[in-house]
């Protein structure tokens, strides 16, 4: 593994994603459809994630984590920005273990690695979103010292709601 970034268990190593790395991360993003009973969504293939996320303008970033040299997980995020901290922060899109590796620290690894990363870039903030029926991660998140955000509602505009909204004349 090139560029392998170590945790404190020897077996768990974690790594930036690459261009060669394509087909993996559609892998893997396929996995965690199926796990979140998704995958009717899913309508990524190999050159576009080719193009956003190792492109001329990458708009987010994926990292491995590798258990005995097996990929086990990866975590794909990118840059906010806090108008009320005056700072970056980091937003987790996604991040899953694969079934077979759950149980061995390897989200906590992924997720440590996240908040230093946070720290190192200066940002104020690393944040997710989780399925209301994703007990197993809510949980898991709560020993992280994680909290819910209470009174807020996450909103999304895509597919026609979106166009429409895009093709409407300001006022």
């Amino acid at each position: 593994m090139t560029d392998s970034i170590s945790t404190p268990n020897p077996r768990i190593t974690l790594r930036f994603a690459t261009a060669a790395d394509v087909a993996l991360i559609l892998d893997f993003i396929r996995a965690l459809a199926v796990y979140e009973k998704l995958s009717h969504e899913v309508a990524n293939d190999e050159q576009l994630v080719r193009r956003w996320l190792f492109g001329d303008r990458p708009a987010a970033e994926v990292v491995f984590a590798h258990y005995d040299d097996e990929p086990a997980a990866f975590a794909v995020f990118f840059p906010s920005y806090s108008t009320f901290l005056g700072r970056p922060g980091i937003y987790l899109e996604d991040l899953f273990v694969t079934p077979d590796f759950r149980g061995r620290g390897i989200g906590k690894a992924l997720l440590v690695f996240l908040a230093r990363l946070t720290t190192e870039r200066n940002a104020g903030r690393l944040e997710w979103s989780v399925l209301d029926w994703n007990e197993p991660a809510i949980g898991f998140y709560a020993s992280l010292g994680a909290e819910a955000m209470d009174g807020w509602t996450t909103y999304r505009l895509s597919g026609t709601a979106l166009a429409d909204l895009a093709r409407q004349h300001e006022g």
